[in-house]
């Protein structure tokens, strides 16, 4: 039986960037509340959005380093299906906000060149143990700000056993997606700057392109 890969995608500002995701097909969109990146959005904001979402298509919101009071202040607002931390909090930090908040989570995991993949198996179980509502790990590509950097890390890194459960994200485009599926196989795929004409502005165009690539590399 063919494997469907899952598609997130992220730092959705506008509700027509919304509606191209919904109408290409994306599985998950990503609402960033980090107000140091170009792609924050207010709680506010993101509730307005989420209003225009159809069912069976959960809602992300990428939170780094905030406190449980902070997601739960987001979360009176805006109704996330699930939590995704991007910062330096610890498997015990995670845990006790999704507990407090009574949200799933995913944790990513940004990697670099001295990462192993001995360190991505022991992350994962790290927070599979801390918590029952982890949910899995975003693999990212590590630079100095946090997310939406455009850049890949070597893919060879991820353990053919960890792969069918991880996100993989990190400078994902339309060119490189076909690719990225057919040699990782992932559970799920996540972009956000591969798919814009401006920081926070999505390309419609884009979305339906990246899709549609990595829809051809699950037939194959």
């Amino acid at each position: 039986m063919m494997h469907r890969t899952r598609i997130k995608i992220c730092g959705l500002t506008r509700a027509e960037d919304v509606a191209a995701a919904v109408t290409a097909g994306a599985d998950a969109i990503g609402f960033v509340f980090y107000d140091k990146s170009p792609r924050y959005v207010t709680a506010s904001a993101a509730a307005e959005l989420i209003r225009t979402v159809p069912p069976f298509i959960s809602t992300v919101g990428l939170f780094v380093n905030a406190s449980a009071e902070e997601v739960g202040a987001v979360l009176e607002q805006a109704p996330l299906s699930l939590l995704q931390f991007h910062g330096d909090e610890t498997p015990e930090q995670c845990a006790a906000i999704a507990q407090a908040v009574k949200r799933p989570f995913m944790r990513a995991a940004r990697i670099g060149s001295s990462t192993t993949p001995e360190d991505l198996l022991e992350w994962e179980q790290d927070y599979r143990s801390a918590s029952p509502f982890f949910t899995g790990l975003l693999l990212d590509t590590l630079v100095e700000q946090y997310g939406g950097s455009g850049k890949v890390f070597d893919w060879s890194l991820i353990p053919k056993e960890l792969a069918p459960r991880v996100v993989l994200s990190g400078g994902l485009s339309v060119q490189n997606a076909t690719d990225a599926v057919q040699r990782v196989r992932p559970h799920a795929v996540d972009i956000s700057s591969g798919v814009e004409q401006a920081k926070g502005i999505k390309d419609a165009a884009k979305i339906a392109a990246f899709i549609s690539a990595v829809h051809l590399a699950d037939k194959a």
